[in-house]
């Protein structure tokens, strides 16, 4: 069945129910105004899809409120109704933005599919916006998330940077959002609008990266049976991300500096040279100073990546930062799947900090995610937690005085509720104490794991 949203503004009564009976009767929510001041103010309350508009109002003319709604509303669709139908009419209906025209009374056997075929139009219109806007987050300093000192450096130093078209080397532990910042730094420069493509230069070895890279023509290598465009073609008037760049190999090193000096670079076979007008953001996991000492990786094209260094700090060094990345994962993934879960336990928080996170952000997003998927309720609780970061805060409470008799209690109430599996009527029969007073110690020991809320 149809379905969309459709405003009829139209000055004579009978005709205007009449349209609005006929789209109701195809499954259309259909609104209905009788002049453009009215319409106006249904198009500030609702989204409309498809507006089916009179060209003379009582206080404005169709074709300009055509024109001034499709500034406002470049998705909305409009199809303008007329008396007296002329070519110049049509011509001006349509410079105005109106999706089409048709006569009264002459046409009302075409205004069906016509709406029809202007609702698909304004659907897919709407598709491509939101997925646009989806896309314009992946290149946005919002996605980088954190107040911590050190990120805000870095992200400071990013926003600077973006604004020129200077190369990038970032540098940063596995983890900590080295792509991220990238886009976000493509996103807010003069390349926005143009392609950004990224390489894992570890992904591939000799030939095979080179090709990937630079392209090649037929019969440069066997198996080259067509010509092959690369990845600095596919990133032309735009960004080209270089992820673990000091895998490249010192051939391909050389090509690349060569684009970074001359702007030129020859694809595999060929020996014509080829302009190259991409930005390089290039990052690194690997200490590069004692890879160029070593002999790995070359001086000059060091220096030359090296024109602007960013470092994004572990997440060990921005501890601060973790309860407010959690729950953005939090939020993210359980919108995704579809959960009910919507908070984390204090115990849960606290852990995270306690960890040391070697993976960093990524690591942290994972944990997230599995804890998610395993939760019982709507709280993310100890349990929730992998085996490791949960050994961590067992290891921590063991560690307490064993002359300390809250704790000796502690453990030994966890010991009692796991021997139960979380029944807690037995577990306070096992104990020798009432079951308020189980219950009045577990929550002085938050003791709140999701497998013990069985009763």
């Amino acid at each position: 069945m149809p379905y969309g949203n459709i405003l009829v503004v139209e000055d004579e009564d009978k005709f205007r129910s009449l349209l609005q009976r006929i789209l109701s009767g195809e499954g259309y929510m259909t609104y209905q105004a009788a002049d453009c001041k009215s319409a106006t103010c249904v198009l500030d309350r609702i989204t409309i899809d498809v507006i089916i508009c009179d060209v003379r109002l009582p206080d404005d003319n169709g074709l300009e409120f055509s024109r001034r709604t499709k500034a406002s509303f470049p998705n909305t669709e409009i199809i303008l109704l007329t008396a007296f139908g002329t070519i110049a009419d049509s011509v001006n209906a349509m410079r105005n933005g109106a999706f089409d025209y048709i006569i009264k009374g002459d046409d009302h056997d075409k205004l069906l599919p016509l709406v029809h075929k202007a609702i698909d139009k304004a659907k897919l219109q709407k598709k491509v916006f939101e997925l646009e806007q989806e896309v314009k987050k992946d290149f946005n300093f919002d996605r980088i998330i954190g107040s911590s000192p050190t990120i805000q450096e870095s992200i400071s130093q990013a926003k600077k940077v973006a604004l020129t078209d200077s190369t990038v080397l970032l540098f940063g532990e596995t983890g900590t959002g080295k792509e991220l910042l990238a886009r976000a730094i493509h996103g807010s420069g003069g390349r926005a609008g143009n392609p950004f493509v990224a390489l894992n230069c570890s992904a591939f070895t000799g030939n095979l990266l080179e090709s990937e890279l630079f392209g090649h023509v037929a019969g440069a290598f066997t198996g080259a049976t067509h010509d092959k465009s690369g990845l600095i073609e596919e990133a032309n008037s735009g960004t080209l991300f270089l992820d673990e760049i000091a895998e490249l190999n010192f051939n391909v090193q050389a090509k690349l500096l060569r684009i970074l000096e001359t702007r030129e670079f020859r694809k595999l076979g060929d020996t014509k040279p080829v302009k190259a007008n991409v930005r390089i953001i290039a990052a690194t996991n690997s200490n590069m100073e004692s890879d160029v000492e070593s002999g790995k990786f070359r001086k000059d094209l060091f220096y030359r990546l090296n024109v602007f260094a960013i470092r994004l700090p572990a997440l060990r060094e921005r501890m601060e930062d973790i309860p407010v990345l959690a729950q953005y994962f939090l939020e993210l993934f359980s919108q995704k799947i579809n959960s009910p879960v919507k908070e984390m336990s204090r115990l849960f928080t606290e852990q995270l900090k306690l960890h040391g996170w070697n993976g960093n952000v990524r690591e942290l997003k994972n944990v997230l995610e599995r804890g998610i998927i395993l939760a019982n309720g709507k709280e993310l609780t100890m349990d929730c937690l992998p085996p490791e970061l949960q050994k961590t805060y067992y290891k921590k409470e063991k560690n307490r005085s064993i002359f300390d008799l809250d704790n000796m209690e502690k453990i030994h109430i966890e010991r009692v509720l796991q021997h139960t599996k979380g029944n807690k009527v037995e577990a306070a029969r096992l104990l020798n104490i009432g079951l308020t007073t189980l219950y009045r110690k577990i929550e002085h020991y938050d003791l709140y794991f999701s497998a013990w809320q069985k009763q």
